[in-house]
């Protein structure tokens, strides 16, 4: 299999696998108006959407607690344009919360709107814990995204300014769906990008006439402080098929967009595949669920990309007086043998006894380990060699497959076994006179056995190394 499908495959089969996992829950509702007395008491009032046992309103909650979306929606568009999201979102282990404010055409107010989802951000959490009368009471997890499409999107990094700014430790990451730039009242999106320094995801339709990527998306992506962001254009995506068909978005688009290639649906189905995993990474702490997304990324002919993520150093292992000690520092280590682990083996540090391929996996502070490109230990503290042994050779040694045992002088009888490093063997085999032998490894470990006898029950043992 050609390594580019092989990967799609496996890309595929992990969001089946993710999919399969956490699509589990039925969707509650309810309806509050909550008031936020640093405004004078404002009245916001919000849709929830939450995991539940029977779908419905006021439905009882799933066993567990949840993590939270606060999502922000486009301007003169309503909440319920958004049903594509909370029917994805929620089955999968989310709560969504959706303000139904600032929705008028005549008068939007960005910077309001944006208090009113960071207000949320932390009423959620309140609400989690101190209303017994609440659905979602002991059900809310302290991890939080904020996300929004279009105007919801620059009110999100609005909220998401000032959250960072004032050390908010619920605030996870930061999804905007084509978001726009939002600039009344002296603020700006763009601006506010630059203290936003938790994980952030953009997602942007390439065709987008409404919010253009290179006046919006783009510049906002620019500026974010985030130590990993990632920024995802949809081939022949648009603006406002992030959500379900809306009259006024449509409308607006019919105008202003050209040369959308795509379907709603099909940009529905790109925006989950990616989302998904990135909540799961970001909300659930799955470091698979991160791997799937990068993996993604990679094999994807939908999209293309832009990435700036560093969320664990590179590691590597360096060697002095026979010891072996691992670049990075972290919370954890484990150290591995030709790809088979080392039991006991957990420190920075380790002193090998045999030769062979070192590896170090180094677990982070953020839950997830980064592992080591393979360190080749010299046999050069292994007993000195018989005169047997001394005349045999092996070239080449690290090898791609093929490789020659060269003998040096005709023997008349030469057995020849290779085994993997758990002593199962893959080849024996008898020669008469012969000074040299043609081999091939057809297995996919990194190192292999070699012994070779003669008639004389003379011996000897060699490790191949393959590429």
């Amino acid at each position: 299999m050609h390594i580019t499908t092989y990967k799609y495959f496996l890309t595929v089969l992990s969001l089946i696998v993710f999919s399969s996992v956490f699509s589990q829950h039925q969707v509650g509702h309810f309806n509050a108006t909550y008031q936020d007395p640093s405004r004078g008491n404002r009245n916001i009032e919000t849709e929830v959407y939450y995991p539940a046992t029977t779908a419905g309103d006021n439905t009882p909650m799933a066993s567990g607690q949840f993590p939270v979306i606060v999502f922000g929606h486009g301007f003169v568009m309503v909440w319920s344009a958004y049903q594509n999201l909370w029917e994805e979102f929620v089955p999968n282990g989310y709560i969504m919360v959706f303000p139904r404010t600032e929705g008028s055409l005549i008068s939007t107010d960005h910077q309001e709107f944006g208090w009113d989802l960071q207000f949320l951000v932390n009423k959620i959490q309140q609400e989690g814990a101190n209303n017994p009368a609440s659905p979602i009471y002991n059900g809310v997890a302290n991890n939080t995204a904020l996300m929004g499409h279009s105007m919801g999107g620059g009110a999100s990094f609005l909220a998401a300014d000032s959250l960072c700014t004032n050390g908010n430790t619920n605030l996870k990451t930061l999804i905007g769906l084509a978001p726009a730039e939002s600039s009344t009242n002296g603020v700006s999106s763009i601006n506010s990008a630059l203290s936003v320094t938790v994980p952030s995801l953009v997602l942007s339709g390439s065709q987008d006439g409404v919010t253009p990527p290179n006046d919006h998306h783009i510049p906002m992506y620019d500026s974010l402080a985030s130590s990993c962001k990632t920024f995802i254009s949809i081939i022949g995506g648009a603006h406002c098929y992030f959500a379900n068909s809306n009259f006024n978005c449509d409308f607006g688009e019919s105008t202003a967009s050209s040369g959308i290639s795509i379907t709603r649906q099909e940009q529905h189905a790109v925006t989950f595949d990616f989302v998904n995993l990135w909540l799961d990474y970001t909300l659930k702490d799955s470091c698979d669920a991160f791997t799937a997304f990068q993996d993604s990324l990679t094999s994807s002919n939908r999209i293309t990309h832009n990435q700036a993520c560093s969320l664990n150093p590179i590691a590597s292992i360096s060697e002095s007086g026979g010891v072996l000690t691992s670049s990075q520092t972290g919370v954890g280590y484990q150290w591995y043998l030709d790809n088979t682990i080392i039991a006991g083996a957990n420190a920075a540090s380790y002193t090998p006894t045999i030769g062979g391929y070192y590896t170090v996996q180094v677990l982070f502070a953020s839950g997830c380990p980064t592992i080591s490109a393979p360190y080749l230990y010299s046999l050069a503290s292994l007993p000195e060699q018989s005169s047997f042994e001394n005349q045999i050779s092996l070239y080449p040694n690290a090898t791609s497959g093929k490789f020659t045992l060269q003998l040096n002088q005709v023997y008349a009888d030469i057995s020849v076994k290779i085994q993997t490093l758990e002593a199962k063997t893959l080849f024996a085999k008898n020669y008469k006179s012969v000074s040299s032998i043609p081999l091939e490894l057809e297995g996919i470990s990194v190192a292999y056995l070699l012994a070779v006898s003669n008639s004389k029950g003379e011996s000897a043992t060699f490790r191949v190394f393959k590429k």
